[in-house]
């Protein structure tokens, strides 16, 4: 089916707008008619190729939110009308053991993306939410609960919800624990929101002063400039867990020795060149450990979703149409936005 969308033809080259097609629905397929698609870091990377692999023309976006448009003959848990999301993944093997314990994001033989995946479909890799439309295995596809004013602020649940949520709820997050943030950005300003939910005394980490007052109005009980020697020191063996979101490489020993005993320091940023060796000592004489986490499994990821629609949770965001995602893209690389820019999809038929 003939879709309008937006994507890069090259590296070194500006997105445009596209024409591309998508899939007829199969059985087992849900259309959906995509209303808004969150803008993430993981876009830019991929569509500027700072990571390896990337195909051209590249359809960036894996927060999206869309209405069901058609459903294969063998769906059963949607739809027409039905309000759903897609994450990150569109596919996976299903019968490694990650797959079958409901942690597609690790699956063992490799998930698909939303964007930039093998598939058999032209152009033989997938094609992702700047776009009007898109076809998904209902397994991957996600029930959406909140409000109908809210679903432009839902999008970026779709990843920077569920990235922040996983690792939160792996290592049981709640009341009585103390629990750190690093970050105030995509990433760690659902972070903050979603520990504040569950319960926990949360404290962030940001290296700007001028973020103090954001940070508590998104739920932060204390707020430390991590650049403020002292005012780390003060906080010496008293986390339970700190959750790093920032994707730059830094200094890990200024957050694991703020853990006590047996706390975890758990990292979901990428950085593009390597953190500096962490102490070892540090880790050893504190049965410290450092950790990383990959968004959710679908399973995990539908569970984020009600949560936040029970809490009211939903992401600070800042609307676009698809005309200014080069704009967009240049100033997420400034961190100017508060906190994700999110793409109005009708914007796509102007």
């Amino acid at each position: 089916m003939p879709t309008k969308a937006f994507g890069a033809h090259a590296a070194d080259q500006p997105l445009v707008a596209l024409d591309i097609e998508r899939r007829t629905p199969g059985a087992r397929d849900v259309q959906i008619e995509i209303a808004y698609c969150g803008v993430c870091h993981s876009d830019l990377h991929t569509v500027k190729s700072e990571w390896s692999g990337t195909q051209y023309p590249c359809v960036p976006g894996h927060e999206i939110v869309g209405t069901v448009s058609a459903v294969g003959s063998d769906v059963s848990g949607f739809k027409v009308g039905d309000t759903v999301g897609v994450g990150c993944m569109v596919d996976s093997c299903q019968h490694c053991a990650a797959c079958a314990e409901g942690l597609e994001q690790y699956c063992e033989n490799g998930f698909t993306g939303t964007y930039n995946g093998r598939t058999q479909d032209p152009p033989g890799y997938t094609l992702g939410g700047y776009s009007q439309r898109i076809t998904v295995d209902e397994r991957f596809v996600l029930r959406i609960n909140h409000p109908s004013d809210q679903l432009a602020a839902v999008a970026p649940l779709l990843c920077a919800g569920i990235t922040t949520y996983s690792p939160l709820r792996h290592w049981n997050v709640g009341p009585g624990k103390k629990v750190g943030i690093v970050g105030i950005g995509g990433l760690g300003h659902m972070g903050i929101k979603i520990a504040h939910a569950m319960g926990a005394h949360v404290v962030a980490f940001t290296t700007s002063e001028s973020k103090r007052q954001d940070a508590h109005a998104l739920g932060a009980d204390e707020v430390v400039v991590s650049r403020d020697a002292d005012a780390m020191a003060a906080h010496a063996g008293s986390f339970d867990f700190i959750l790093d979101t920032v994707a730059a490489s830094h200094v890990l020993d200024a957050f694991t020795a703020l853990l006590k005993r047996d706390g975890t320091l758990c990292l979901v940023g990428v950085p593009e060149d390597p953190h500096p060796s962490p102490s070892v000592g540090m880790l050893i004489f504190g049965r410290r450990s450092i950790a990383g986490s990959l968004i959710g499994g679908i399973r995990e990821t539908q569970e984020m979703l009600d949560f936040c629609a029970e809490h009211g949770i939903v992401a600070d965001i800042e609307m676009i149409p698809a005309q200014a995602i080069n704009e967009a893209y240049e100033r997420m690389v400034r961190s100017d936005v508060k906190y994700r820019f999110v793409i109005d999809i009708a914007s796509l038929a102007a």
